[in-house]
């Protein structure tokens, strides 16, 4: 299959791109590279992937592309979903099978300060990538949706026939958004477009704004980190190998133009989240307890009963290995000696 993974330089983009590679799909990844966090890591998920970008080069959106030095089969654009002109020749040239986007403007708190910037990522770019399947047809359209959207529904576990119409932020509105132009556009020109709503992704490569990341980055420090609604929360936290799974089942499957919630569907307690970091990295957390913050939610749960009737599957990994291995890789990426030498880097 030709496909195209928008946000390769992304948490999950990069691991997606990775295992379709492995697989042997001819795989065209694209990003901007933006600086909503450090972009030494983007550059480091690249180079994972065998791209070579850390002087902040690439190909331009009308040449060949940079090729991956590990995949001969993985080729990358620096290429924002904003400029329409460009996305539309990448299409015309490319005449992919499927699409994955999962390039967006992520972050609840963000939005609240830097609304412009998910109206033009998430709300223009998704328009632009519609726009330019429009053109140049594909037999599947899979994007990235986020528990986000269920917002301030209070029936759990969140089902995918719920209304989810009263969103908590401007990122979820963005994201529902997605869902409802994504509906329209299957509705009135035949595009077969699928849209998971993802729970909580954590593990290797995690978005360093994320809970995991910033909790173990504190910890490491020996800083308190912050805990929200005085620790009364939950979170469906998935693991990003099942993610991935659950994204390669949905884009071979028949696409019923539908939604599906990905999470593993046990919440866990936040402060028992913070224990087993505790656990794995030896060290003992310092609180602020705070109240709950704007735009953000106490709690999420998915039912994943519909994903799995249609594809079998259901993300199983528990949340001790998951931690675990995120815990490994944050070790080994930022060469932190734990818990008891000197350097505290990262």
């Amino acid at each position: 299959m030709k496909v195209l993974v928008t946000g390769a330089a992304g948490f999950i983009g990069c691991h997606l791109a990775g295992r379709l590679a492995a697989q042997g799909e001819d795989v065209t990844c694209i990003d901007n590279i933006s600086d909503y966090y450090d972009v030494s890591l983007k550059y480091a998920r690249l180079a994972e992937l065998g791209f070579s970008l850390s002087d902040g080069s690439a190909e331009a959106p009308g040449g060949p592309g940079l090729p991956s030095g590990l995949y001969p089969n993985l080729v990358f654009y620096r290429l924002d979903l904003c400029d329409g002109a460009a996305l539309t020749a990448l299409f015309e040239a490319g005449r992919f099978d499927i699409v994955v986007n999962l390039a967006a403007q992520a972050g609840v708190r963000y939005s609240l300060t830097k609304p412009g910037a998910y109206i033009a990522s998430n709300v223009q770019g998704f328009f632009n990538v519609l726009e330019a399947i429009r053109a140049f047809p594909v037999k599947h359209l899979v994007y990235a949706s986020s528990s986000s959207v269920y917002g301030l529904d209070t029936v759990q576990p969140f089902s995918e026939t719920s209304a989810a119409d009263r969103p908590a932020s401007l990122y979820a509105a963005t994201k529902r958004a997605n869902e409802l132009m994504a509906h329209s556009y299957s509705h009135l020109y035949g595009i077969p477009a699928t849209g998971l709503r993802f729970f909580t992704v954590y593990g290797p490569w995690g978005r360093p704004d994320m809970a995991p990341f910033i909790f173990t980055r504190a910890m490491l420090e020996g800083r308190p980190i912050d805990v929200f609604n005085y620790g009364d929360m939950s979170r469906d936290f998935t693991y990003i190998d099942d993610i991935v799974e659950g994204i390669l089942r949905v884009m071979r499957a028949a696409p019923p133009a539908r939604i599906y919630n990905i999470g593993r569907g046990e919440p866990v307690p936040l402060l028992g989240f913070i224990q087993l970091l505790e656990e794995e990295l030896g060290l003992k957390a310092r609180m602020n307890m705070l109240p709950l913050q704007a735009g953000d939610v106490s709690a999420t749960w998915a039912d994943c009963s519909a994903l799995e009737a249609d594809t079998g599957y259901r993300p199983r990994t528990p949340i001790r290995e998951g931690v675990r291995r995120f815990v490994a890789w944050y070790r080994d990426f930022y060469r932190t000696a734990l818990p008891h030498g000197e350097s505290l880097s990262g």
